[in-house]
């Protein structure tokens, strides 16, 4: 077990005495200066490091107060109807946005215009919970779990006296709602343990959690949990009990049969209506006494949803409109400045990777300088992130009780290399902006990084130009080496990102992150170095640190690179940025012996084909070029751009250059594209 650091030390006794300052805050002066969230998040950070070093955990330690972690025990069970979640929607214009696409959905559907109705519900913050019935008796209660599989919970939800054990039909039925806790009952559950010298939860969604993952039911029927009912996801049966054509038709059902709902429902002719009850109920939410972090929308008539039907993951009849805002706490680790492609300059926030609205994320814009000053946001802070649907997050607050005297004030620098030439910027007159003086700098960069992530440098499948473009205008990142720290909530939110593409795209970026030697001279666009030019460097140094370390002579010792070259190679990695940068690679990414590396990108010595030099020109009709290179150097070969008197063969396809001809003057055999075939093969 690793030895706990002075820096580990220091950094739980300033969690444990920043946690404490806010509980007395909260708890004893009825003062609330950060979220619920933000000190949940300080909790997190705080039982972790516990978790790591159990030897600094003290009886007297915050952690020590929060209880009721989920047991494994219970049986899995299988749902019989999958379990959807919602899509959210954080602004009106998202809202808005929710209602044309229902529109344009029905009239492609249904071949005429339809200004549907929404029903608004409550969204509680507590445990989803699917009830199965058969012949109006309860059967079984599980949890959601994944979707398709759930924990089985049936004899806890037995203890809740809102949930009815028989209906008023002999229905068979699946039901879907929450359980949660009231905010009264948790402060007398509170007041109860604080008696008995027991820790205090820190809400009443983690405790409902707990208490239904306990595996003695009458601990669970102590916590006098309760629950809504809000959906019917099947029903078979007689007399009343029949799929009514309505949501709100439903949701009257639902409490004729003996649920509980919540009666706080509307129906709504139109988003504007919708959009007054969102905003009503962020005032009246705080009024009542369970939490609820948002609300729910759903097309009313059944016919319409389903028209609609689902995605691959939501129904697109539904959906969340979440109230403003998530908010956790997370460490700054750097703060590096991103070009747009105007030139104009955002300094952006290297985060520690932090859980904020469902994803991990790791970056957060910080705008401008003036917004990098009124927040005084140093390199090291620990800060309050707030995520409300926003590609990137922002930091809206630093919690300047955490520091340590180690933090270091970010200033703006007077040369960016990303903005090319002499890589000089300025203040935009009048404006908070900086952008660089050599405007078309910011092009050539991108361009930089297309050629990065294409096919012969890290062959990242998925990164083309356009999502590049995409990371850049969205501040995700700013050089090449930022590609392999990004996380799959700084992806999930970006346009035309849903989770399969996000999970392949951060698949692609982890097999990248394994890359030979050739391949990675060829990613950092050194000038004057092509592809064979790399692999030659490759092949005579073996490793990079004997290349980064080599001197103009020995570089102009090699055979087909040249004064020029050699000169261009010295002076890229003499300069300091290009050398921060790649050490900066270099520590999340592992380079490959190219003479141990099997697959396309090897340099393998004792081939057939070993010693052979060949140059290709022309077009060839069975295999592309990169294809033929492959095969020649996995045969021990080695590929060349110019013909030399050392050039074993010319490779000659159709319509062959001026290649050809300087193999015939100086006597070099030339293969048609048959014999070549013929000899790799």
């Amino acid at each position: 077990m690793a030895k706990a650091t002075k820096e580990i030390k220091e950094r739980i006794e300033k969690l444990r005495e920043t946690i404490e300052y806010h509980r007395y805050q909260y708890h004893v002066l009825d003062k609330q200066e950060i979220s619920d969230e933000a000190r949940d998040s300080l909790m997190k950070e705080l039982v972790d490091l516990e978790n790591q070093y159990p030897e600094l955990r003290t009886a007297d330690s915050p952690s020590q107060r929060v209880a009721g972690k989920p047991l494994p025990e219970f049986k899995k069970v299988r749902h019989k109807v999958a379990q959807w979640s919602f899509n959210d929607a954080f602004s009106e214009e998202d809202i808005k946005n929710f209602d044309a696409r229902v529109k344009r959905l029905l009239k492609a559907e249904l071949g005429k215009e339809i200004s549907p109705e929404y029903v608004c519900e409550l969204k509680i913050d507590g445990l989803k919970i699917v009830f199965e019935y058969e012949k109006g008796l309860l059967k079984t209660a599980a949890t959601r779990g994944d979707g398709e599989v759930g924990e089985d919970v049936t004899m806890n939800v037995r203890t809740i006296q809102s949930v009815p054990l028989r209906l008023k039909e002999a229905a068979d039925l699946i039901a879907e709602g929450e359980v949660w806790m009231r905010k009264s009952s948790l402060e007398k559950l509170n007041k109860e343990r604080a008696k008995s010298g027991l820790p205090l939860f820190a809400n009443p969604r983690n405790v409902t959690a707990g208490s239904i993952r306990q595996l003695d039911p009458a601990m669970t029927a102590s916590r006098r949990l309760e629950a809504f009912v809000y959906d019917i996801a099947e029903l078979r049966g007689s007399g009343e009990a029949k799929l009514p054509p309505t949501q709100l038709e439903e949701l009257q059902l639902l409490q004729k049969l003996g649920f509980k709902v919540n009666s706080h429902y509307r129906l709504c002719e139109n988003v504007d209506e919708v959009i007054a009850y969102w905003k009503k109920w962020q005032v009246e939410s705080k009024k009542q006494d369970y939490l609820i972090d948002g609300i729910v929308i759903k097309v009313n008539r059944r016919d319409y949803q389903e028209a609609l039907g689902y995605t691959g993951k939501a129904p697109r009849f539904a959906i969340a409109f979440k109230f403003p805002a998530e908010q956790v706490t997370t460490v700054v680790e750097d703060i590096v400045l991103q070009v747009g492609r105007t030139g104009t300059i955002t300094p952006v926030a290297h985060l520690r990777p932090v859980l904020v609205a469902g994803s991990t994320v790791s970056r957060a814009t910080l705008h401008n300088e003036d917004e990098i000053k009124r927040l005084d946001v140093r390199i090291g802070d620990t800060v309050i992130l707030q995520k409300a649907g926003d590609v990137i997050p922002d930091i809206v607050r630093v919690l300047t009780e955490m520091r340590t005297g180690k933090e270091k004030p970010y200033k703006f620098p007077t040369h960016v290399a990303e903005c090319g030439g002499d890589g000089r910027i300025e203040r935009i007159p009048g404006q908070a902006a900086w952008r660089c003086v050599n405007k078309g700098g910011a092009a050539q960069h991108r361009r930089e990084l297309y050629h990065f992530a294409s096919k012969h440098a890290f062959d990242i499948d998925g990164l083309g130009p356009k999502i590049i473009d995409k990371l850049l205008d969205n501040h995700l990142i700013t050089a090449g080496s930022d590609i392999f720290t990004l996380k799959a909530g700084d992806l999930s939110e970006l346009e035309g990102f849903k989770e399969k593409s996000v999970n392949n795209l951060l698949k692609a970026i982890e097999k990248a992150r394994h890359v030979s030697l050739p391949r990675l001279i060829i990613s950092l666009s050194i000038p004057q170095v092509g592809e064979e030019t790399a692999y030659d460097l490759a092949d005579h140094f073996g490793n990079l640190d004997s290349l980064r370390k080599a001197s103009l002579e020995e570089l102009q010792a090699i055979e087909g690179v040249g004064d020029v070259v050699a000169s261009s190679i010295h002076r890229w990695f003499g300069n300091k940025n290009n050398r921060e940068q790649l050490s900066k690679l270099l520590k999340i990414i592992e380079v490959e012996n190219p003479r141990k590396t099997k697959g396309a990108a090897a340099i393998p010595t004792g081939g057939r084909l070993s010693d052979k030099t060949f140059v290709l020109t022309g077009t060839m009709e069975k295999m592309d070029r990169d294809e033929a290179k492959e095969k020649i150097r996995a045969l021990g070969g080695s590929v060349s751009g110019s013909v030399s008197t050392k050039t074993d063969y010319v490779v000659a396809g159709e319509n062959p250059g001026s290649k050809l001809t300087k193999a015939e003057e100086l006597g070099v055999k030339v293969l048609d594209e048959k014999e070549f075939l013929k000899m790799i093969q």
